[in-house]
């Protein structure tokens, strides 16, 4: 599907200058990344870049949209005849969605056209924010559980789309499955679930809701227990309808699900009640909104669970990415400029010019040690390295028999695609295995160690030089 126009229109009225200018042939360098780890935490999981790929293969104006931009009366007949023919020519080099990233990194780099470049920025960052942060949601939540996590979120998402990317990108983050149907057809994830309160509420009794509902599900009940009374009732008539009619006609009672109260307590009733029934391999699922700190906390407490069923805060958490998209260098005469943002507010001056981004791994364990970006012609030393921070220059890290790797791969070369797409599952297990070379104080909910992202003396010392003669610039222009 054609979303070119999912953009802002200050995008086109930019264009419209470059256009004047008789700079469409201008190349420029934009990167996307991203200055604070959303949940308080020391990481976040990339997402996104497969609907970017999408939306690049499908970037093309078209009569529709001319005559749309053409009624704004804002544009020259000539930009339009322009844009008529537009597509994206460009290069784009990215992170695979899957990997752990932190901030300030280029996790995605495009180099194209100035007028294409422009055009990209607002569909690219909603991928990519939406997308990241899902998946980072999904792997805080599911690596807190260290149990099967089954993604409720859909009708918690914020429209259909988002309920279904939510439900990819939260199985890719390690979720089990989705109760999401269409999620689930679209893009081949396991899908499952239990039962809703309102089956309960309509029948005679909750017995006979549970009886009605294990004739027609035999081999997959998991029974909602906490309708009208968890201990009272809800437990006692699960295992009474196990003992009436699933033991007596062959079938397994798989468990039961609590989704409200106090569910540490009650889940270690539960226990005690299913295996004093004879039932000791009946699952107990918990749901209700849970958070990675409430997951944690139950876990803590000792609550006997097999499963959580987690949506809220999956597929619409109140947290955000906050992944921008700033020009960092441009072309002239075959030479690439560094270009620069400089703020008063130190986070957002960025870090100029065409970079890598290169990640150090321990021989011996396989754990990640740090990052480096670096400008793009910089060679990384295989044998010895210092890591030093790129604001507090005395901070360093001395670093030996390890391996180093590029984190980027070239996705789009002169607008053609080039990166094989890996399946859902490759993605999953990806994933998973990215996570698993990320010490464990840095994957801390609470006041995770902070993991080392800095910059070569080459690039810290160029981020300097242009923030100086900004600052002189802006002093010489008071003088006057």
């Amino acid at each position: 599907m054609n979303y070119t126009m999912m953009t802002d229109f200050y995008e086109f009225t930019m264009a419209q200058t470059y256009f004047d200018k008789g700079e469409v042939n201008k190349k420029v360098y934009f990167d996307i990344f991203y200055r604070k780890n959303p949940f308080d935490g020391g990481y976040a999981i990339s997402g996104g870049l497969d609907n970017i790929i999408k939306f690049i293969n499908n970037f093309k104006i078209t009569d529709k949209d001319i005559e749309f931009l053409k009624s704004t009366n804002k544009f020259s007949k000539e930009f339009l005849e322009y844009l008529r023919n537009l597509k994206f020519t460009g290069d784009l080099y990215a992170v695979k969605d899957g990997t752990v990233i932190f901030p300030n990194e280029p996790v995605i780099t495009v180099r194209a056209n100035v007028i294409e470049a422009q055009l990209l920025e607002t569909a690219l960052l909603s991928e990519f924010n939406h997308g990241t942060l899902v998946t980072t949601a999904a792997k805080r939540i599911t690596s807190a559980a260290n149990i099967p996590v089954m993604e409720f979120g859909a009708r918690r998402a914020r429209g259909k789309e988002s309920a279904i990317e939510a439900s990819k990108y939260a199985y890719i983050g390690g979720c089990a499955g989705t109760s999401n149907v269409y999620a689930g057809m679209k893009y081949d994830i396991p899908v499952m679930g239990t039962m809703a309160h309102s089956m309960i509420c309509d029948a005679e009794s909750e017995y006979e809701a549970f009886l009605d509902y294990a004739k027609s599900n035999p081999y997959e009940c998991v029974f909602l227990v906490d309708t009208f009374d968890t201990l009272r009732s809800g437990i006692p008539n699960a295992i009474k309808v196990a003992k009436d009619y699933l033991v007596p006609n062959g079938y397994p009672f798989k468990g039961i699900r609590i989704d409200s109260g106090d569910l540490s307590y009650l889940a270690k009733e539960a226990r005690k009640m299913l295996d004093e029934a004879g039932f000791p391999d009946a699952k107990i699922c918990v749901s209700n909104g849970l958070t990675e700190k409430a997951i944690i906390n139950l876990i803590k407490e000792g609550a006997p669970i097999d499963s959580i069923g987690a949506g809220d805060n999956i597929a619409a958490s109140k947290e955000r990415v906050g992944g921008v998209y700033k020009l960092v260098a441009i072309e002239k005469d075959n030479e690439i400029i560094p270009r620069i943002k400089v703020s008063e507010d130190t986070i957002k001056t960025i870090n100029p010019g065409y970079k890598k981004l290169y990640r150090f791994y321990d021989k011996k364990t396989n754990y990640a040690l740090g990052d480096v970006i670096t400008l793009n012609d910089e060679v990384i030393p295989k044998d010895k390295y210092t890591l030093v921070s790129p604001t507090e220059t005395w901070k360093t890290t001395d670093l030996e028999n390890y391996n180093v790797r590029l984190m980027t791969e070239v996705i789009f070369k002169n607008g053609n695609q080039v990166y094989v797409e890996p399946t859902i599952e490759e993605k999953k297990e990806y994933c998973a295995n990215e996570f698993k070379t990320i010490y464990p104080e840095i994957k801390r909910a609470d006041n995770p160690h902070q993991y080392y992202v800095d910059l070569t003396n080459k690039l810290r010392e160029l981020k300097e030089a242009m923030i100086k003669e900004v600052r002189n610039t802006k002093v010489k222009k008071k003088v006057r």
